[in-house]
Formats: C-alpha cells, structure tokens, sequence
C-alpha cells in the first residue's frame, strides 16, 4: 500500500523512460493528404469594409467564418456597415450569425448550421 501511495503522491524513486509514449502529432495537425470536407471553419480579420467580400464569399460557399471585428471598433459607421452586410448574408444563405465577446468576434454560418444561444457551463 504504501508503494501504491509513493507513486500517487510523487515519491516514486525512479521514473523509466519506457514510462512515457511518444506521440505522432503530424497524424493529428492534418500533416500528408488533406481529405475533402464539405465545409470548413475558416477565421477571418476584417480591418476596413474592403476585407468583407471574402468574408462573404467563405460563407457562400458554404463555410463557416469567425471573424475578428476589433480593429473596427474604433470607427462606429463602418462597424455597423460590416455587421449590417454580414447579417444580410447570414440572412441570404438561411443561416445564422452570432456575436461573441463582447462583440469582439462573430461568427457567421451558411444553410443549415445554426447556433444555439445557450452557453454550456461556466456557471452563471
């Protein structure tokens, strides 16, 4: 028992290197064939209202976007260009857009994906 606690609290003597796996994580970061999906997440930075039309473009397509709208928060007019432009394209494909953080980043999906507005923990 007390070797059962030595190695639980730490005061196991020895540690063999055997002890440990190592990991491949090539396999995992999408290192070697890239398989085609139907959709991707994609994350986009708007800056000026001349970023927008990519950001569009990805959600036409059928991706979904989170963008970062920081660097708009200092001029109020385009801001609110860039969110009116992003929900009319929300609202042209049949999906959904969200703001998160304080407005700090939306997301925006395409046709059938929508976002639930619950949050998941985190208490209250």
């Amino acid at each position: 028992m007390s070797k059962l606690l030595d190695t639980i609290i730490g005061r196991s003597a020895s540690v063999r290197e055997d002890d440990y796996m190592e990991l491949d994580l090539e396999a995992f970061e999408g290192a070697g064939e890239e398989e085609a999906a139907s959709m991707y997440v994609k994350v986009a930075t708007i800056a000026d209202l001349k970023d927008t039309p990519k950001v569009k473009d990805e959600v036409y397509n059928g991706n979904i976007v989170i963008v970062d709208v920081t660097k708009l928060k200092m001029d109020r007019i385009t801001y609110e260009r860039v969110l009116k432009d992003l929900k009319d394209v929300a609202k042209d494909v049949n999906g959904d857009i969200v703001g998160l953080g304080d407005q700090k980043y939306v997301i925006i999906t395409p046709m059938s994906v929508k976002i639930s507005r619950e949050k998941i923990g985190g208490g209250l």
